[in-house]
């Protein structure tokens, strides 16, 4: 079959004609031209000198892809504990808080007349009284919630005269569990002064709270440890 023959055929007449024809060589229709070739994507287009294997283009955008992704979906796992903290903490200040009140107290050590139960009965001029430094009070909530403040009302009494009348600690190692178990601690410092000493906290789904007495003032001769009131506060 010769060259005249093995060609495309002509759409108006059907003559066969050379591949190099643009032009019927029978009746001048003119022949429909090659498929125009594909675009180049856009990476090729940008350096168009640059030779690239076929599927290159699409396993370089598909890691890219990914990359992004898991950058994404890392900063957002590292990022959120401390979005969700300044979300509640944001909330705490913007908010009202009301007073909580335990519903067990228990001391792991008390003077005699000076029970653990007096640190939350509301009186500045009642005090649970500890033996010395290392003693802690154990207070358990009903239903877990938001403790958003802890004020502490050191001494014996908010009076002068007789706040210097028993020791004092002036610091106070706070563990806050929470109803799934964690803990968190927190140290309060306080001022060797009478009144109440307030003490922002911040912290979410509290169920116990344990105090523990340490850095004492004051201690001396046959004196203990005096702690007048601990009130605390969540977010209503």
């Amino acid at each position: 079959m010769d060259d005249d023959t093995a060609g495309t055929p002509c759409p108006s007449c059907g003559t066969p004609n050379p591949p190099d024809r643009r032009f019927c060589r029978r009746c001048a229709t003119r022949l429909a031209p090659g498929a125009a070739p594909p675009p180049l994507p856009w990476w090729r287009r940008i350096r168009p000198g640059r030779r690239t294997r076929a599927g290159s283009g699409r396993t370089t955008r598909f890691l890219v892809v990914l990359a992004v992704v898991l950058a994404l979906c890392a900063g957002g796992f590292l990022l959120l504990p401390a979005g969700r903290n300044l979300i509640e903490d944001t909330r705490d200040k913007l908010g009202k808080s009301k007073p909580v009140t335990p519903v067990r107290v228990e001391a792991s050590a008390e003077v005699a007349g000076r029970p653990a139960g007096n640190a939350t009965d509301g009186l500045s001029n009642r005090y649970w009284g500890a033996p010395g430094p290392g003693a802690s009070i154990t207070f358990t909530f009903a239903k877990p919630f938001r403790l958003v403040a802890v004020i502490v009302t050191n001494g014996a009494s908010t009076s002068p005269e007789d706040y210097a009348r028993e020791g004092r600690a002036l610091r106070i190692d706070m563990e806050v569990t929470a109803s799934d178990g964690r803990k968190t601690v927190e140290r309060l410092n306080l001022i060797d002064k009478p009144g109440p000493q307030t003490f922002p906290t911040g912290i979410s789904d509290a169920t116990t709270v344990r105090l523990t007495l340490d850095d004492p003032a004051g201690l001396d001769g046959d004196r203990h440890l005096a702690l007048a009131e601990l009130e605390f506060f969540r977010r209503s």
